[in-house]
């Protein structure tokens, strides 16, 4: 605060780090200058980057949360709207520090429902301690707008993109606080066709050339609802309880075909059709009871989740000669799969002057059943079980976890370190071929970081993590899951846990970032394709490899060309050296590759924004495929009105259609396969979000646990 005489009294909000201070001349009475700081666009907790979201014009034309993440330094989403941290690790997502209990798909369609101006910032985690679960090797924190003001609020979001198809997405907000009880309602409905398409060219071992086309159509609709009560006790404690049900149908439509012909393409020797029809069906219901207290230095949390996911369906594989429309083959399956997790953890902390120490334990018991199926269509046209293909499978898992963390600062250093303990046991039974994995291992998982302030302008910051991975669910059931009539993977139940050792290194400057991390994973878990060259079939399995040695280097530097145009340009370069033994040879090729990032923001008259976000993906892979580099272009413009109640936004993504992933193997004497992925990404979208009401209450969203991002 500045006091002048003779000056009239003015308020400055500090936004930028510029600060223009303007003192107007007043005859009389004694005046002030209040400076108000405002938030920064970017800052450091902890050695993790928090960035600012609503108010942040760079982020103004985005859609949704899953656009914003997209933009984020550091953040990789792929064309299937699919998540990672540092380009290999899909992280957990929080809200308010609290892990979502949502299923990836689930996920995706809850991230689309949050508009920026909902949220408050994100923080990343790409190294976490260990306070939090050994399956968090990275964490995306978001922080929601909050307010206690009494009365009602409500939001409405929707959503239509279209191209080859159109998808529409809606989603409906309310919320009433009394001041004692707040209670949310969220409901969603989304609905639409969806396109991806795969291509693939094979040279057979004889000799034969073989093209693989497939076109996928998938038309689904999901229900979402979730309904929850914070009842606040008093200033100290405060009880939670929350129930959801998520519900999606997919009727899918797969066409492909295999065109085979001799060395030179002059001569066909067969060409075959295959239609796969799917009809899938989910259902989810979730339930959850928090309760927190607070008294003086001291704090308290319960969490506890219960979930069930019931996954339904039946698919119909047909194969015919495309010349003689021969029926070649025909079988069905009919897949019926349940999930049952139950979790329940709680949490201390105590302050002790400069000092922290938190302790923590947490059970999680997880049954999964799955019975899938096959009958195939006999020579007297009747359909027959078919027991080589059909298959029963369950898995049981309990976990009992515990952590200690200690954290002290000394004026400008801040030490913390932290050690936690799982135990786990386990049991998959392969029912159909009488086949029991039983496992038990407890695992010590340590953590540390220090983290320097130089000053308000420059951190440092240096942590290390040793993480544990288990295989999920799908990585374990032994069996087929076709592409396919001669592509399929399958699972194995024999796959081990990965371990992890990282080491990261952030340094900021003002709004400048430079992240250093490096590690190496032992154990690690991966698909390897296996080729049949009498039958000509594709198989992809699952094993550990031996180890990989991993490193990045992320550097994000935003500019401000002028008062209209903000620059924020982002490299992150990568290695990977990876030792796999594949077919009795052993391949171990150091990879480096690279991304490039660059968002532009231009401020127009009329309250307009205009923005063009660009990516490029430079030439990867590992030491058995080649990716190709690939790039995208996208233009969106973003107006208010109504007082800011009513916003609209207008994007088109990926407007010269260029971001399909080419893929092709490296090792022609073994196998010579090269492939396309495309998704239907280039889209028109328009989006309107509307806010109404009086209250800014916001209640807790659901939460999800590590077992629940396993179980898919």
């Amino acid at each position: 605060m500045i006091r002048k005489e003779n000056y009239e009294t003015q308020r400055v909000d500090i936004i930028t780090q510029e600060t223009i201070i303007e003192l107007l001349p007043l005859a009389q009475n004694i005046s002030e200058v209040i400076l108000k700081g405002g938030a920064k666009k970017m800052r450091l907790n902890n050695g993790n980057m928090v960035l600012s979201v609503s108010g942040n014009k760079d982020f103004k034309t985005s859609t949704n949360i899953l656009e914003v993440l997209r933009k984020t330094p550091g953040v990789t989403v792929d064309q299937e709207d699919a998540i990672f941290i540092g380009g290999r690790v899909a992280p957990a997502i929080f809200i308010n520090g609290k892990p979502v209990v949502m299923s990836p798909q689930e996920l995706q369609s809850y991230l689309k429902s949050l508009s920026p101006e909902m949220v408050e910032s994100l923080e990343v985690n790409s190294n976490p301690s260990s306070k939090y679960d050994a399956e968090f090797k990275g964490i995306i924190d978001i922080k929601l707008k909050t307010d206690t003001n009494l009365g009602w609020k409500g939001s409405y979001i929707g959503n239509v993109s279209a191209n080859r198809t159109n998808y529409r997405e809606n989603s409906l907000n309310l919320s009433y606080n009394t001041g004692k009880i707040g209670y949310t309602m969220q409901a969603g409905y989304n609905d639409g066709v969806t396109i991806y398409r795969y291509n693939a060219l094979q040279k057979l071992a004889n000799t034969n050339v073989m093209r693989t086309s497939t076109d996928q159509r998938d038309a689904g609709s999901v229900y979402t609802f979730q309904s929850g009560v914070e009842y606040r006790i008093n200033e100290k404690n405060r009880l939670g309880l929350s129930f959801r049900g998520n519900f999606r149908s997919n009727d899918r439509m797969r066409l492909g075909s295999l065109y085979t012909t001799n060395q030179d393409e002059s001569q066909l020797v067969f060409h075959t059709e295959s239609q796969n029809p799917n009809r899938y069906r989910q259902n989810n219901y979730g339930l959850t009871a928090d309760y927190s207290l607070q008294y003086k230095s001291f704090q308290l949390s319960f969490l506890g989740n219960y979930l069930l996911v019931e996954n339904k369906q039946k698919d119909d594989f047909i194969n015919k000669d495309k010349q003689s429309t021969e029926l070649l083959s025909y079988w069905k399956s009919d897949m019926l799969n349940k999930v049952h997790i139950y979790t329940a953890q709680s949490d201390a902390t105590q302050k002790i002057g400069n000092a922290t120490l938190e302790a923590g334990f947490k059970f999680s018991s997880t049954e999964t059943g799955n019975h899938i199926r096959y009958d195939t269509l006999s020579v007297n046209n009747q359909f027959a079980f078919d027991p080589s293909r059909s298959n029963r499978f369950s898995y049981k898992e309990k976990i009992i976890a515990g952590y200690i963390a200690y954290s002290h600062k000394f004026d400008k250093l801040q030490l913390n370190a932290g050690l936690r303990f799982e135990n786990t046991n386990s049991i998959s039974n392969a029912i159909t071929i009488d086949s029991v994995v039983s496992r038990k291992y407890l695992e010590w998982l340590p953590s540390f970081s220090a983290n320097y302030t130089f000053n308000s302008s420059n951190e440092l910051s240096v942590s290390y993590s040793r993480k544990i991975t288990r295989p999920v669910f799908s990585q374990l059931n032994p069996f087929r899951f076709y592409f396919s009539p001669l592509n399929y993977w399958v699972g194995n139940p024999y796959l081990q846990p990965s371990f992890t050792d990282q080491i990261k290194a952030v340094y900021r400057y003002k709004n400048w970032t430079a992240v250093l991390t490096f590690g190496k994973e032992k154990d690690v878990m991966t698909r390897y394709p296996l080729y049949d060259p009498k039958t000509n079939v594709l198989q992809y399995l699952g094993t550990n490899l031996p180890y990989r040695k991993f490193a990045s280097v992320e550097v994000a530097f935003p500019v401000r060309i002028s008062k209209w145009w903000n620059l924020n340009s982002q490299f992150t370069g990568y290695y990977n050296d990876e030792f796999r033994p594949y077919l009795d040879e052993v391949f171990a090729l150091k990879i480096y590759n690279y991304d490039v990032k660059l968002n532009q923001t231009f401020t127009l008259p009329k309250g307009y924004t205009f923005n063009i976000f660009t990516t490029y993906e430079s030439k990867t892979g590992n030491s058995l495929y080649v990716i190709k580099p690939r790039y995208s272009i996208d233009l969106s413009v973003q107006k208010s009105w109504l007082d800011n109640k009513l916003n609209t936004k207008l994007s088109f993504n990926n407007i010269f259609d260029s971001y399909d992933q080419r893929v092709e193997f490296r090792h022609k004497k073994i196998m010579d396969n090269r492939f396309i992925h495309w998704w239907d990404t280039q889209k028109l979208m328009v989006s309107a979000a509307y806010n109404f009401g009086s209250s800014k209450y916001q209640g807790r969203e659901a939460q999800k646990t590590e077992e629940e991002n396993r179980a898919r």
